[in-house]
């Protein structure tokens, strides 16, 4: 199996230029992915949002996802692994002002796959209530932006393995998502999940699992919901585009059951991956 690699505009690198954007001002976006012998997993999601982003912040896109398409057939023709994506506005003068010539940088990382103990997607995981809260930004909202400093802090109130996630509210205290991955609730057999239309990311598994509860005959609703509507659950659930389905068992001193929904889900989510 590969070791770790980076590939920075199509040659292998581990440094970028002082004066990127990406690195000055946040001025990118970034995508993290399973791949499985060389297939990046639901990744018409993934570009999708990619070139929605970058539309968004001005970064020209149609030839450098091209590009990112020709690296992973290039470089990681046969690995399994995680590989993240990172695509910033490129290099730029002092100042605010976007460049008069963009030529946007791209960033391939390959990392060995992800190893989780104690089964969490079987068994559940503990999480907490964090209490860093998301600033309301319609105009960020949605984006897998590189200002993710909202998250760091939010990450950084909790050190012991016991937990796994923090939930994370918006400065109006509506549950927005965890710290890593988007959150789902289940009552009366009805799926709930918080809106991202103010803040927060418009998570790549959230999408599929959406597609996949409609298609099933859920019912799905998206809303603003409060701590109160959260602790009245039936079932929750994390997720994210590598640890798939998380179930929560315990957000102290309350607890929860893994659900038949949240099962049912987690078996349509592994099934979609097998006609990937």
């Amino acid at each position: 199996m590969m070791q770790s690699s980076c590939w920075v505009n199509g040659v292998p690198a581990e440094h970028i230029s002082v004066t990127d954007r990406g690195l000055s001002y946040g001025h990118g976006i970034f995508e993290t992915l399973p791949i499985v012998q060389g297939t990046a997993l639901l990744w018409s999601l993934h570009r999708q949002r990619l070139m929605m982003s970058c539309e968004r912040l001005g970064i020209p896109f149609q030839s450098v996802i091209d590009a990112i398409e020709q690296d992973i057939r290039g470089f990681l023709p046969d690995q399994t692994g995680v590989l993240r994506i990172t695509i910033t506005c490129g290099e730029g003068l002092r100042g605010y002002r976007m460049p008069d010539r963009i030529v946007p940088t791209r960033i391939l990382q390959y990392l060995p796959p992800s190893v989780y103990p104690n089964q969490p997607e079987r068994m559940g995981i503990k999480a907490m209530l964090c209490q860093q809260r998301l600033g309301i930004s319609p105009g960020l909202a949605g984006m897998k932006h590189l200002n993710r400093l909202e998250q760091v802090l939010a990450r950084s109130e909790w050190q012991t393995a016991d937990l796994q996630e923090g939930i994370v509210c918006d400065i109006d205290d509506y549950i927005i998502e965890g710290t890593m991955s988007n959150l789902f609730m289940v009552k009366a057999g009805e799926l709930h999940t918080p809106s991202l239309d103010r803040c927060g990311v418009w998570g790549v598994m959230r999408q599929h699992l959406i597609h996949l509860a409609e298609r099933e005959g859920f019912v799905l609703h998206e809303g603003r919901y409060h701590l109160e509507d959260l602790l009245a659950s039936d079932e929750i659930f994390f997720c994210n585009s590598l640890i798939g389905i998380w179930p929560l068992v315990e957000l102290s001193p309350h607890s929860f059951v893994i659900g038949p929904v949240t099962r049912k889900l987690q078996a349509l989510l592994e099934a979609s991956y097998r006609v990937c």
